[in-house]
């Protein structure tokens, strides 16, 4: 099994067993030996979720509708029952987890992704009472007197709650309207605050790859954003924040939320029919590309506009409309920025795409904190290193996002055997920038997505504010010009 993957199952380990904290304090060799078998037991659990779910998909094909739904059922209780069999509860920290992992890293074992890709929309459910119990808990009725109509099925479930279909009346409008309905797992925040008990020896290890690394701002930032995500009342401010800053947008869309139906763990916004990432996958390239330039857009004019991003992105939280049109979802892990931090982003992209001035590059990466004073390599090796982040977008010319590019940055990001490694950190700041690039890159490496995205760049720079290159740009500019003026938008 390659490092990487190895480093995978260390990290899952530690995030999911308090016992294995312990067990690694006191005997470093019983820990290199239950890593072992953590890896064995990962493999077997992904070619027991890929032989369930491929043996599932081909008894479907010759099967009647009211069977494929038995199939789908079957299939979602044998994986449910894997996964408790080889790694317990998935729910909470560890599935957050796996589903970064099963999008970020072609390197994986082939089942192994199989296994964490599942995670992305296909985690087991909890029971219909138990979802109506948090209902009643939170509004104070059961869904069938809060709702004109409810669907006790979830049509989505991932590693903190769940969501169902549901009809209200619009208090205003007096009209039907569906929505979507995310109920929180009973018991997950204590879930959750375990794992991340044991989230201070995932710094220990990754030191002991980097030797330039502090762990201690890295762990706090990961602690910090992954508790925020149990307060659904959070999640709901952060929802509206961006649905008011992209309403009226002509191919990025945001749910509006229903504030009178969303507490701290239910949250009711607008249901939106689209398709998901699988069917896009069978979409001529031409409606792949867009989708990928409208990815890249959503998270760079929320990063410069907004001085915020949605800071998971995974497959699951798109739907997809055709002609470039995409709704976002899922604003759990949102990572807000200040002036000065910006100011930062801002500088090190135009020096290191912008400007190419390399020394200057490094004197920012310094002062951010990315790099440790004293570091002996010369500056355009230094400037070489880090400009892999940069490579799509340096130079103005077409480019096609692949798989292949998205791993080696994954790979380049955690190679110890580079010296700069010794001498780099990542800053608080730059945690979930680094999450949000990497997972975006995988994505349209997926996708095969091409583009002048130096271009798309430009428009979007702050320094630059380059003219429209493509026709989702002219939309998205008539959109700038008639929208009123918005905070952030200028540095």
């Amino acid at each position: 099994m390659r490092r990487g993957a190895r480093r995978l199952a260390v990290l899952a380990a530690v995030a999911g067993s308090a016992a294995a904290v312990v067990l690694a304090q006191r005997e470093r060799a019983h820990l290199r030996t239950r890593r072992l078998q953590r890896n064995t037991d990962l493999v077997k659990l992904g070619a027991s979720v890929g032989a369930t779910y491929a043996g599932t998909a081909a008894r479907k094909l010759f099967a009647s509708a009211e069977r494929r739904i038995e199939l789908d059922r079957e299939r979602e209780l044998r994986t449910a029952e894997a996964v408790a069999e080889r790694l317990g509860n998935m729910k909470g920290a560890l599935m957050k987890l796996g589903q970064m992992a099963s999008y970020v890293d072609e390197g994986l074992p082939g089942p192994l992704r199989a296994a964490l890709a599942e995670l992305q929309s296909n985690a087991p459910p909890m029971s219909a009472d138990l979802a109506a119990g948090v209902i009643e808990r939170e509004l104070g009725a059961p869904p069938d007197r809060v709702f004109v109509e409810w669907d006790p099925d979830p049509i989505a479930a991932a590693s903190i709650g769940q969501v169902h279909r549901a009809v209200v009346v619009d208090p205003a409008t007096g009209i039907e309207r569906a929505v979507a309905v995310k109920v929180q797992y009973p018991g997950v925040g204590d879930a959750v605050a375990a794992d991340l008990r044991n989230a201070d020896l995932l710094g220990v290890i990754l030191q002991q790859g980097f030797g330039g690394l502090n762990p201690d701002d890295m762990v706090a930032e990961i602690k910090e954003r992954l508790s925020e995500e149990l307060d659904y009342t959070l999640e709901a401010r952060n929802q509206q924040a961006f649905a008011d800053f992209y309403r009226g947008h002509p191919f990025i869309h945001v749910p509006e939320v229903l504030p009178t139906l969303s507490t701290p763990r239910v949250l009711t916004s607008e249901l939106v029919n689209g398709h998901d990432w699988q069917a896009l996958g069978a979409w001529p390239q031409e409606q792949k590309d867009l989708a990928g330039e409208t990815l890249f857009r959503f998270v760079f004019r929320s990063l410069y506009g907004m001085h915020a991003f949605n800071g998971d992105p995974h497959p699951g939280n798109y739907l997809f409309h055709g002609d470039g049109r995409v709704t976002f979802l899922d604003f759990g892990l949102v990572k807000h920025f200040s002036e000065a931090e910006m100011r930062t982003f801002v500088g090190m992209v135009k020096a290191a795409a912008y400007d190419h001035d390399r020394a200057c590059f490094r004197r920012i990466v310094e002062d951010a904190g990315m790099l440790r004073p004293g570091c002996p390599a010369p500056d355009d090796e230094v400037g070489e290193y880090f400009s892999q982040f940069y490579e799509s977008v340096r130079h103005d010319r077409e480019v096609t996002w692949s798989s292949e590019y998205a791993s080696r940055i994954v790979r380049h990001t955690f190679d110890r055997t580079s010296p700069i490694a010794q001498f780099a950190t990542v800053p608080r700041a730059f945690v979930f920038i680094q999450r949000i690039n990497l997972g975006l890159y995988a994505l349209l490496g997926e996708l095969g997505a091409s583009g002048n995205y130096r271009r798309m760049a430009e428009e979007l720079w702050p320094f630059v504010g380059g003219p429209p290159s493509t026709s989702l740009a002219e939309q998205e500019q008539a959109w700038l010009a008639a929208a009123p003026l918005r905070p952030h938008m200028s540095l």
